[in-house]
């Protein structure tokens, strides 16, 4: 057993070679932000269109309303996963966060106000 104490600092670390740095391509602000208006849009014009662009009785009336998050939710997803559009999809995502939290807020607050 030898006590090796020198007083030395230890070496620094190496000036020449940097860590490298992620992409910093597109902005999760703006995702969230966009990401929830266009779903807002999406459901609030869906709801109220007439004509061939209302969700009818089809056989896609009950998956209707979730076929637009699904589609969302892939694509947030694959640009999430992507290294280079990582922050959008981020931000898409936490959109679809907002989206819910918020819509879910209000649909709440609608079926409060409506007395049968």
């Amino acid at each position: 057993m030898s006590d090796n104490t020198s007083d030395a600092p230890p070496p620094p670390p190496n000036q020449d070679d940097p860590a490298p740095q992620a992409p910093k391509s597109g902005s999760m602000s703006l995702g969230a932000f966009f990401g929830a208006l266009a779903l807002y849009a999406v459901y609030v014009l869906g709801t109220m269109a007439q004509g061939p662009y209302a969700w009818s009785a089809t056989f896609l009336s009950i998956p209707a309303p979730f076929i637009p998050i699904a589609l969302y939710l892939a694509v947030a997803i694959v640009l999430a996963v992507r290294r280079r559009t990582s922050r959008l999809g981020t931000g898409l995502l936490i959109g679809l966060g907002a989206f819910l939290l918020l819509g879910g807020g209000l649909c709440v607050t609608f079926l409060a106000q409506v007395r049968a």
